[in-house]
């Protein structure tokens, strides 16, 4: 079934070079993204990813309407990351018409490669994108989604996922890179697939009650969150030696104090993450995240061997504070056990620093105009265990 779709979405899609690589984007004058007559998307490859380059500067962003202004790529582009994590709901484009051939997603990454401030980015930063809900197919799903294989099919070519890469060979959309050759200078980066295994969660008996929102933590030991064959892959790339780890989960790790979708859903499946960082000894990691249409900075201590930090990044332009008033008196803040700080709620995308130097990484949350929201600097030393 996987390989049939892919063949019947490769058939309706654009046959153009670019589609086997990622390592160049034409300029966007030189061809029209997309075919609007046919319903025909041209793949949206970025520029070239050099692995051997060390890096000191990952950008990051989650939760992008597609349909409105994307002016925040232009700050983004402005910031010149490394690396751009294009960490879900990269797009709107729910499945409502229960259609097989997902004419909804079709339709919003035709209007993302319209964008020509994105385009501008992709020309001149690298992507890495996983997804979550909204362009995987339909709010709050996982395995259960009966068109999860053509969706994967749709995002293989969307994002001009090589040939030959690991993603096309295998179920769900995972994915690592490790950039730099230097010692002490190594970056791994991990993008999860928290969608194409992810077991159905447990609904909430008090819809909207605080910390209730939408599930309940579910301890089934049966149910998963990354499937079996992800979670090998992950021990795997966990043992491999880096400086510094980024994991990105399209959803909260470590937060608490909500029922919105997280890890904390099913919390067998979050203390097994934990347990496999500390089992495979692996040091310096940090969580990204989006979805929440909101950012945060945040610490968790004695899970593993050494503290664990997440910074959560979302929205690029449809945040919270977009369709409510975050500074009425009857607005509620959201518990929050592990949070450095409060939320923000404006538009905003995530940025890590790392100054090799001085053993140091900047977490910060930047606002459209590019300007620090908030900010946590952690030395190097203290992502690995103090013995």
């Amino acid at each position: 079934m996987r390989h049939f779709a892919k063949l019947m979405l490769a058939s309706s899609l654009l046959a153009v070079a670019a589609c086997a690589s990622t390592q160049t984007q034409a300029p966007v004058e030189e061809q029209p993204l997309v075919d609007k007559t046919q319903k025909r998307i041209t793949p949206m490859p970025s520029a070239m990813l050099d692995t051997g380059k060390t890096i000191t500067r990952i950008a990051f962003g989650s939760c992008l309407k597609q349909e409105d202004d994307q002016s925040i790529w232009n700050t983004v582009a402005r910031s010149e990351p490394d690396v751009f994590l294009f960490i879900g709901d990269n797009v709107y484009g729910d499945n409502y018409s229960g259609e097989p051939g997902l004419p909804e997603l079709h339709d919003a990454y035709a209007k993302l490669a319209e964008s020509a401030p994105f385009a501008t980015l992709r020309q001149q930063t690298p992507l890495l994108v996983t997804w979550d809900d909204h362009d995987y197919g339909l709010n709050d799903n996982g395995a259960s989604f009966q068109y999860r294989e053509d969706a994967e099919a749709l995002f293989e070519e969307v994002w001009a996922i090589p040939e030959d890469s690991p993603v096309r060979a295998r179920p769900g959309i995972y994915d690592s890179r490790m950039i730099g050759s230097e010692d002490g200078k190594r970056v791994q980066i991990l993008m999860l697939d928290t969608r194409f295994f992810r077991s159905d969660l447990k609904e909430t008996n008090e819809r909207n009650a605080p910390g209730k929102e939408r599930y309940l933590p579910d301890t089934d030991p049966d149910k998963t969150m990354l499937g079996d064959e992800q979670w090998l892959w992950l021990t795997q790339e966990l043992r491999k030696p880096a400086d510094l780890r980024i994991i990105a989960s399209s959803i909260q790790v470590i937060a608490d104090g909500h029922g919105w979708e997280a890890w904390r859903t099913l919390p067998k499946e979050r203390e097994k993450l934990y347990a496999t960082i500390s089992a495979t000894g692996a040091e310096n990691v940090i969580f990204v995240s989006g979805d929440r249409h909101a950012g945060g900075i945040y610490r968790r201590n004695l899970v593993t061997t050494y503290p664990l930090y997440e910074i959560t990044s979302s929205s690029l332009n449809a945040p919270l504070s977009a369709w409510r008033d975050v500074t009425a008196p009857d607005f509620r803040q959201e518990a929050g056990p592990h949070r450095i700080g409060d939320m923000f709620y404006d538009a905003n995308f995530g940025v890590i620093d790392i100054d090799w130097e001085k053993e140091v990484v900047l977490l910060r949350l930047t606002d459209e105009n590019g300007e620090t929201v908030r900010e946590r600097k952690i030395p190097l030393s203290e992502l690995r265990p103090a013995y």
